[in-house]
């Protein structure tokens, strides 16, 4: 009887593991779908009880075709998720180079920091310290409200250029610059309650560099609508998705230029809604061939994922690569050391398909913002 309850104890867990492994594969937006591309590390993690119980029931009640069957199972779960894992060690190639720091001090290098220091956060200090330990050229601030407009402002004697939009809610987004703005704007793509930062700077011995700091809606968030004080059902992914879209249709537009994209995605990095936007822009990420850097939850070490990124396009090498406590957040931030390298003209073009699944996205994304009665009109 014990082993008969062992065995369906072991065929439920390994079951369960099989349809939460395949259910990202599905085309669909919604939250309790999206979210299980999340824990592929974690589901690695548990994939070890039911083997254990496997190898127990194989030990006791001797082996057999079906101890067999779920032994494949076990491994192709176990190599679905290394799939998309491994990329982020170093086994795998590098996609930006490395190099040294120069000689000759900060002259073509930028240093960016990236972090969200959450809205109900009231650690100013802690984040002032941090920023003058760091020292970055480029600061973004993700859920920059009123309080903590007040409670940084003095990054403004700091840096002399800022741009972004305070906002309650932790929609707030802010970028202090040590370089000058030759260009910059707030945009809002899908949503009017979610800004985006584009900004043209003036990187000495670089030259000009597009940056794009972004923050799109998480899925599974339960949303107040500016309409609406009530609270909306949880969101589906198709807002984020379609802002990550029209970001790198912005790249390709000008795909001459150097560019940084960075911020909280409120997606992993092996997502394929991640993968699609890298393909689009052709930009890349630092962290392939070296490390996965996971962000959030900062407390929670075990329920820790990949979310926030900074991409870089051809044109850069990589000097640094680091994640920073940020007191006080649930978030880590992320600390990139960049300089200038030779820009590579011959530019890989996205495939028909892919076109054609990045305008379903953006299409999707703006009915979806439509019917929440938040959609912009950029």
């Amino acid at each position: 009887m014990f082993l008969k309850l062992l065995l369906w104890a072991t065929r439920l867990m390994l079951l369960v593991l099989v349809v939460v492994s395949i259910l990202p594969l599905i085309p669909s937006g919604q939250w309790w779908i999206r979210l299980w591309d999340f824990p592929r590390l974690q589901l690695l993690g548990v994939l070890v009880f039911p083997l254990l119980l496997l190898v127990f029931h194989a030990w006791r009640a001797q082996s057999g075709k079906e101890h067999a069957a779920w032994g494949v199972a076990v491994v192709a779960i176990a190599g679905w998720h290394l799939y998309h894992v491994l990329p982020f060690t170093p086994v795998w190639p590098t996609e930006v180079p490395t190099v040294e720091a120069q000689a000759n001090g900060n002259q073509g290098t930028l240093k960016v920091v990236t972090a969200n220091v959450s809205y109900k956060n009231d650690q100013h200090d802690e984040i002032m310290t941090m920023v003058q330990h760091e020292d970055p050229d480029l600061l973004l601030l993700i859920e920059v409200d009123q309080e903590w407009a007040e409670g940084v402002s003095a990054l403004n004697e700091r840096y002399t250029n800022r741009v972004g939009e305070v906002r309650d809610e932790g929609l707030g987004l802010v970028l202090w610059s040590r370089f000058p703005l030759l260009e910059h704007e707030v945009k809002h793509l899908v949503s009017k309650r979610r800004p985006s930062i584009f900004a043209t700077l003036d990187v000495p011995g670089i030259g000009p560099v597009e940056f794009v700091g972004a923050h799109p809606v998480p899925p599974g968030l339960q949303d107040r609508i500016a309409s609406n004080d009530e609270i909306d059902e949880r969101r589906d992914s198709r807002v984020r998705d379609a802002e990550l879209m029209r970001i790198a249709h912005h790249v390709q537009q000008d795909a001459d230029h150097r560019w940084i994209v960075a911020g909280d995605f409120n997606d992993v990095a092996w997502s394929d809604t991640t993968r699609l936007f890298a393909d689009l822009s052709d930009l890349k990420d630092p962290r392939r061939g070296r490390r996965l850097l996971s962000t959030y939850h900062a407390e929670r070490p075990l329920w820790r994922y990949p979310i926030d990124h900074l991409f870089v396009s051809d044109g850069f090498h990589l000097i640094n690569l680091d994640r920073v406590k940020v007191d006080g957040s649930d978030h880590f931030a992320i600390s990139t050391t960049l300089t200038a390298a030779q820009k590579d003209h011959a530019r890989p073009e996205a495939s028909t398909k892919e076109e054609q699944e990045a305008e379903e996205i953006v299409e999707e994304g703006s009915e979806d913002a439509e019917e929440h009665d938040v959609s912009s009109s950029e």
